[in-house]
């Protein structure tokens, strides 16, 4: 077998390959790899999946991967029936601290080390604005043409022939001083009133107008370094 810490095998070259325990165990077939564990699958019919720890890990021979571990500490210790990962909480008491072979156990074969960084979290506030109608009055001149009649005196004057001669009545003769004969003659005038009327209506609504903004702020994260002999 190859010793797992001095090859540096790629872990994604173990999927698909079976694992074995102890004296030669089945521990089923490597599904997946995570940071701290590597989960296997055993059985057609009564199907469990193992969270066997890393550090567990004794070699890998290119077609099988071995774990030191017994079948009755990866049935009592490493399976889990909610088919999920372990939690931190749970790698670090009952995969690590409460494990009887925790004396003979190496160091974890990886160290998780956060990597932090920011993210921009956006939120929406609503803030009420308020917009006005005004009505404002507007002057302007118009000119109406309107027909309008009045009377005007016309006077002709005629030769008196002998029937109309016969006809008029014999005054006293040419008046002596200025005599005023008044005729009335009729006007039409123009008379200017102002009505209101509703000229035309306005109608107003709301709807609602979606647009995308743009934010832009900075933000801060985290790179990892390596200093010294990696290979150490």
């Amino acid at each position: 077998m190859t010793n797992l810490a001095q090859s540096k095998m790629d872990w994604n070259d173990a999927i698909k390959k079976e694992a074995r325990g102890t004296d030669d165990i089945d521990l089923g077939e490597v599904q997946e790899v995570g940071t701290t564990y590597v989960r296997t699958k055993k059985g057609l019919i009564n199907k469990h999946d193992y969270y066997l720890p890393k550090y567990l890990v004794e070699g890998y021979d290119g077609d099988k991967v071995y774990f030191k571990i017994t079948q009755d500490d990866a049935d009592r210790l490493f399976t889990n029936k909610n088919d999920t990962p372990p939690s931190d909480e749970e790698y670090r008491t009952t995969y690590r601290d409460e494990n009887p072979l925790k004396d003979t156990l190496p160091s974890d074969i990886e160290t998780r080390i956060p990597v932090m960084g920011e993210k921009l979290d956006v939120s929406k506030t609503e803030t009420e604005g308020e917009a006005k109608i005004v009505k404002e009055p507007v002057t302007e001149m118009k000119t109406v043409e309107v027909p309008v009649t009045h009377e005007e005196l016309v006077v002709e004057r005629h030769d008196v022939t002998g029937d109309s001669h016969q006809q008029q009545t014999p005054s006293d003769g040419p008046v002596t001083s200025e005599e005023e004969i008044r005729i009335p003659l009729k006007e039409e005038h123009v008379k200017v009133t102002k009505e209101p009327y509703v000229k035309e209506e306005v109608s107003v609504k709301k709807k609602p107008v979606t647009e995308t903004r743009q934010v832009t702020d900075e933000v801060r994260s985290e790179k990892v370094k390596v200093r010294g002999d990696s290979t150490a």
